[in-house]
Order: structure tokens, then C-alpha cells, then sequence
């Protein structure tokens, strides 16, 4: 599990359900290279250890929300997005921003029913 870029948990848990951090696509200190789609995997990357860390998984979760730095991003990110969690369907929201923390094109949080 990457180290937090702020003073917060990575993950929380609220009673049967976990919440956690927004992921973006970091590894090893830095956004990776390679546009919106090495992003968006090296975010699930982060996501399943985060999950991991606290014995969860993609499959529960039950929301995420996914936050874009540019609509035109969407059609992209939601193909990958369903690569990744397979036939497993949680209700999600998606909303634009203006910028995500260092210079990142997606950030994704979600949470979990465990």
C-alpha cells in the first residue's frame, strides 16, 4: 500500500463498512506515465491493496465515486473501469474537477460493505 500524500487514513472502518481514501495512479512517489488508461490500473492497483489491508476486495464494494479532471476522459475510463471490476456493478458517481493532487488524471474512492 502506497503511503498517504496527506494527513489521512488510507482506510477507515465505520462499523460494516469501509471507506476508503481517493486512489490516484501513483507508484513509487510519482503519477505513472502513460496517460488516463496506466492511471486509471494504477489506481485499482492501489484500491485492491487498500481493500486488501483491511481483508476486502472489489467485490465488496458497494459505491465508488470517480472523480475526472476531463469528461472527455469518460467513455475511456468507464471501459477500463468495467475491465476491472468484472460483472460486479456498484452504484457509482462520476463528477469533473479542476485538478486532482499532483497532477493526477483520475482519483477514485470507494466504499465497502464488509
Amino acid at each position: 500500500m502506497s503511503k498517504p500524500v496527506g494527513p489521512y487514513a488510507p482506510i477507515v472502518r465505520g462499523g460494516d463498512l469501509l471507506f476508503t481514501a481517493g486512489q490516484v495512479g501513483i507508484a513509487d512517489g510519482a503519477i505513472v506515465e502513460g496517460g488516463l488508461a496506466a492511471e486509471l490500473r494504477q489506481v485499482f492497483v492501489n484500491l485492491r491493496s487498500v481493500l486488501s489491508s483491511a481483508d476486502a476486495s472489489l467485490t465488496d464494494v458497494v459505491k465508488t465515486t470517480v472523480f475526472l479532471t476531463d469528461m472527455g476522459d469518460y467513455a475511456a475510463m468507464n471501459e477500463i473501469y468495467m475491465e476491472e471490476f468484472g460483472d460486479h456493478r456498484p452504484a457509482r458517481s462520476a463528477v469533473a474537477v479542476k485538478e486532482l493532487p499532483l497532477g493526477a488524471k483520475i482519483e477514485i474512492e470507494a466504499i465497502a460493505a464488509v
